[in-house]
């Protein structure tokens, strides 16, 4: 029997090449008309076949397991006639910590989900752990895929996993020593059709844990996280007395005891201390104390295209948050700055109403800026407030400088995704800094 790898993206391919290593028989089908020449000579090279430009039917034949992509839906035709044919469908995740705990080497899985957050949190625990002088890799949904991270094979360690709802969708046997669920806002309607069906999806990361294990959640929200499944402990964090907490003079304390003063931060905002909380909380329960902890947080400087400050010229200062492609996202944005902001808003729109935004940007609107396909959406729900309308991404960052008064902030925050005009964020990202660099020549 074989096994079917839907999708020849970095997780699919990880999938695939790790199965042709242990000899498995692996076919790799991508909607896509076919790999470019180097990938082509690739998989040839490790007898990895591919179908190319659509999924027949006929794959499902002698199969034994489906692998699919996380952007594929479960609704997906191929998928669907796999699944009503018994086979077992899963992601680049679960195959990923099947090997790993087959190797049965002491690693331990620590896993992060939430609307907003997730990457830097992630990123951050990683960052902690090694403070404390603990192998740690951060992968999953903010860059690296499991797949490749475990087969760097780092013995031992402590993998980091940053997991979105398309992930948790497939997962089966997945455990998580600790899990950590941040926050939920509407995302990714158009894939789960409700609220209620994307928080089930987020809440799948603790469905494996036992009594030994952690699960992370927001204090302030229990409606997200009282009927969790597992059997995980449950530690809180937030902005009341809980396990981890910033009380009224801003300081952060874990498990009673005093870290270190929230202004000791180097990354920005009240999401970003809500970040740290819920990191520390993961980083001890892997292993960290708390003077690891509270040296690690004073040095994490954060991850690119999170509200990163890109450059100031004649007292206007440029930030690039690319990593904003959703409403709440570009309010944690706004609120993180004190403006007054021009804000570049658009892209591939994701289905939500712009208009929380306007809460946010009372007292502190410049101009936004509308951009890429979301216009008639923008326009739509915040077209009544100071905007101008410029299409392409480069005129209009252009267009942002020429209206920042000294004092203000542009803000690169998009609420959007990139795919319009970009292949990702972090390319929109790149790219917003680069003419932020030739803006300050």
């Amino acid at each position: 029997m074989r096994t079917v790898v839907m999708g020849a993206g970095r997780s699919g391919l990880a999938a695939a090449r790790f199965l042709a290593s242990q000899g498995r028989p692996v076919v790799l089908t991508d909607s896509r008309p076919g790999p470019d020449p180097a990938l082509e000579l690739e998989l040839a090279r490790a007898g990895i076949p591919g179908v190319w430009g659509s999924h027949p039917e006929s794959l499902l034949d002698h199969c034994g397991e489906l692998v699919i992509s996380p952007g594929i839906p479960p609704s997906t035709a191929f998928v669907a006639a796999a699944i009503s044919r018994g086979i077992p469908v899963i992601g680049e995740v679960e195959l990923a910590h099947r090997a790993l705990r087959d190797r049965r080497d002491g690693s331990r899985v620590l896993a992060v989900t939430g609307t907003n957050g997730k990457s830097t949190t992630t990123d951050l625990v990683a960052h902690l752990l090694k403070a404390a002088g603990l192998p740690a890799v951060a992968c999953g949904n903010l860059g690296t895929p499991v797949m490749e991270a475990v087969t760097a094979d780092t013995q031992g360690a402590v993998y980091v996993v940053e997991l979105s709802s398309y992930q948790l969708e497939t997962v089966a046997a997945f455990h998580a020593e600790g899990a950590a669920f941040l926050n939920l806002t509407p995302d990714h309607l158009a894939r789960h059709g409700t609220l209620e069906a994307y928080r089930r999806a987020k809440l799948r990361i603790f469905e494996r844990q036992t009594a030994g294990d952690l699960r992370v959640v927001p204090v302030a929200h229990p409606e997200w996280w009282q009927d969790a499944p597992g059997d995980g402990r449950t530690a809180c964090f937030g902005w009341t007395e809980c396990e981890a907490w910033c009380d009224a003079g801003g300081h952060l304390r874990l498990q009673g005891e005093l870290v270190l003063h929230r202004d000791d931060l180097r990354i920005p905002g009240d999401h970003n201390v809500e970040n740290a909380l819920a990191a520390a909380l993961l980083a001890h329960h892997g292993g960290a104390d708390v003077e690891a902890i509270r040296r690690g947080l004073r040095t994490y400087p954060g991850l690119a295209h999170r509200i990163a400050f890109c450059g100031e010229k004649a007292g206007v200062r440029a930030y690039n948050d690319s990593k904003g492609t959703n409403v709440d996202a570009t309010v944690t944005a706004i609120r993180a700055l004190p403006g007054p902001l021009v804000l570049l808003l658009g892209g591939t729109d994701k289905g939500a109403s712009y208009g929380p935004l306007r809460e946010a940007l009372d007292g502190k609107l410049r101009r936004l800026v509308f951009l890429g396909e979301a216009i008639p959406q923008l326009t739509r729900d915040l077209g009544d407030l100071p905007h101008e309308v410029v299409p392409a991404f480069d005129e209009a960052v252009r267009t942002a400088f020429t209206l920042a008064h000294p004092g203000d902030q542009v803000l690169l925050s998009p609420a959007c995704a990139s795919f319009d005009q970009f292949d990702n964020f972090e390319k929109r990202g790149e790219r917003f800094e680069s003419l932020v660099k030739a803006w300050l020549q």
